[in-house]
């Protein structure tokens, strides 16, 4: 079957779009899951972390730019995931270095 004749191929590449941007963005489930469990964030880089971000975020300056929706979704929500992670990662060494502290 030719999805893409049934589709239209605008509609396809826009389907396939979301469905790529919906895996890649799930991708971060697992990592954001593991590190909430686990109260560490250590063996993920801040250079990594810092630069996907950034890295993100030009995504989705580039898909808001030439209006691709799958972009712009993926990476608001790929983005708020990231973000998280980072945010534990610096919370969970701030935990850390207090508790070497005391």
């Amino acid at each position: 079957m030719d999805f893409a004749k049934v589709l239209g191929a605008t509609d396809f590449t826009t389907v396939l779009g979301l469905v790529a941007g919906a895996l890649t963005t799930i991708a971060y489930l697992p990592q954001l899951i593991k590190t909430w469990k686990s109260k560490s964030a250590e063996d993920l880089s801040w250079s990594m972390l810092i630069t996907l971000c950034v890295g993100i975020v030009l995504w989705l300056i580039y898909g808001t730019y030439v209006h691709d929706l799958p972009v712009i979704l993926a990476n608001v929500v790929t983005l708020m995931l990231s973000s998280i992670i980072l945010v534990l990662k610096l919370r969970y060494s701030r935990l850390k270095k207090t508790t070497v502290k005391l």
